[in-house]
């Protein structure tokens, strides 16, 4: 089965040794993606909604870069730093997934750098 790499426009500098997002099967699989700018700064530091909303926004290019929508999401992998955000987490959450949203889990956990608050890995289905 062939894997396809899927890389964003202006992706921020990775963290690690790992792709955006990958293609393979009919699946788009999106990384653990966290709210990183442009030259590897964090994003909306202390703002757990405009956190979410950044990294959406991102895991939605990587997606669209696969041909896919955020339509075509079926799990969603949820990293919260602290369940004090979760409320904030849910409310712009559910702007971009209002009906029928896909399966989904939420944990709390340390994340990589002590300013992330939140951080969402992807699996979306575009078919054959």
């Amino acid at each position: 089965m062939p894997i396809e790499i899927l890389t964003p426009p202006n992706p921020p500098p990775p963290l690690a040794p790992y792709s955006a997002g990958t293609k393979a099967g009919g699946f788009i699989y999106v990384s653990g993606t966290l709210a990183i700018g442009p030259n590897g700064e964090t994003m909306h530091v202390g703002d757990a909604a405009a956190q979410t909303r950044y990294v959406i926004e991102a895991i939605k290019a990587v997606i669209e870069a696969g041909g896919g929508t955020l339509k075509h999401v079926v799990m969603n992998q949820i990293f919260l730093k602290d369940l004090a955000d979760y409320a904030a987490m849910n409310a712009v959450y559910k702007e971009y997934f209002p009906e029928n949203p896909p399966a989904r889990y939420c944990i709390q956990t340390p994340l990589v750098r002590p300013d992330f608050l939140v951080e969402l890995a992807t699996t979306a289905y575009v078919g054959p």
